[in-house]
């Protein structure tokens, strides 16, 4: 009997031997950054913060999620969901100027740390434009997200946080987004809280004729998504918004999809289900909402320390919340039906389709 196992092509093998590298060169080098400037931190600014032991299964389930999302992160590329050079994707130029950014940023970051200083915002900013719960230092960046100078160091400091992985867990959104709207010859997408337009530079090339929307309340991270993307993308810029997800400038029933990426762990219970009637409100029935953020007890209860560890080290006041929170009823209950979780690395992902 002939043998069903497909042979790889030697060229295939190699990209992803050196993909593999890539991703295991990011890890080590994002967990040699964490432990020097943790000990920094300590000898130049110490503080006391309750932080729990991490167990040996704990470190080694992390290994083996970050494995996981390089695994499926090569798989979707495979597969045509997005161009396989999206996986060595990266603006070295940026890259060097945003490193540099954090470890002079650091003195100021480790001192809020300290003072438990979370209110620590541009006094030229109205902040009166701002929900209460959006002003103030989230992981204790300077300027909360309220300045360029904070969008500039954004993403790297996400990246290095996931040791590496953070645009893999991003890529996550795109397979079941892509499943669900094979029908749409030019699909309508929204990205909710888009921040500095990375899923949206992702979702361009999944979905290279989509007409692809994105709104954020931070102006600086949206001009900082406007510049990449231009960059990119000069003939398919996204029309990007300034705006609340809890009131969606957007007409009832127009999106064929809708994602949101690390946004839910950062609002207030009340908030999370307005933004999921918003997202609801807004897609065409038969529409899918794609959720990507952090897992929780329920899927991950050995990362309990990981968690509570996150929530103290970086100011996540409503993570604790979030961590406990049934995402299942709250779709139910905006009215989404079939609906599926799924678990890559450190994120959790919600696929939900609006009825009709």
């Amino acid at each position: 009997m002939e043998s069903t196992v497909r042979e790889k092509p030697l060229g295939e093998e190699i990209l992803k031997n050196l993909y593999q590298g890539w991703q295991k060169i990011k890890a080590g080098l994002s967990l040699a950054h964490k432990n020097l400037s943790s000990q920094l931190r300590q000898q130049l600014f110490p503080d006391n913060l309750p932080l729990k032991q991490v167990s040996e299964e704990a470190w080694q389930i992390l290994q083996q999620r970050v494995e996981q999302v390089i695994e499926e992160d090569w798989r979707d590329a495979m597969e045509g969901i997005y161009p396989v050079s999206l996986l060595f994707d990266a603006d070295w130029g940026e890259f060097f100027q945003a490193y540099i950014g954090i470890w002079l940023d650091y003195p100021r970051t480790w001192q809020r740390i300290r003072l438990g200083n979370f209110q620590d915002l541009p006094s030229s900013i109205n902040l009166d434009k701002y929900p209460a719960y959006y002003r103030r230092n989230f992981h204790y960046q300077s300027d909360g997200y309220l300045s360029e100078y904070s969008a500039n160091l954004y993403d790297l400091q996400v990246d290095i946080l996931f040791n590496g992985i953070a645009d893999g867990m991003r890529r996550r959104v795109l397979k079941p987004l892509k499943q669900a709207l094979q029908s749409q010859s030019r699909p309508r997408i929204l990205d909710v809280a888009c921040g500095t337009g990375r899923t949206l530079k992702f979702l361009r090339y999944a979905f290279p004729e989509a007409q692809l929307y994105g709104i954020d309340l931070s102006a600086f991270y949206l001009r900082k998504a406007n510049e990449m993307l231009l960059r990119l993308f000069p003939q398919q810029l996204p029309q990007l918004v300034e705006g609340n997800a809890e009131h969606l400038p957007y007409r009832d029933n127009y999106f064929h999809g809708v994602t949101t990426v690390f946004l839910f762990h950062e609002l207030p219970s009340p908030v999370r289900q307005r933004v999921i009637n918003e997202c609801y409100r807004v897609l065409q029935p038969g529409g899918v909402l794609v959720i990507a953020d952090s897992i929780q007890l329920s899927d991950s209860p050995q990362l309990e320390a990981v968690m509570y560890n996150f929530s103290t080290l970086f100011h996540e006041p409503f993570y604790n919340d979030y961590i406990k929170d049934d995402f299942q009823n709250r779709l139910l209950e905006a009215g989404f039906d079939n609906i599926q979780e799924k678990v890559y690395g450190l994120s959790k992902y919600w696929i939900a389709t609006k009825r009709g």
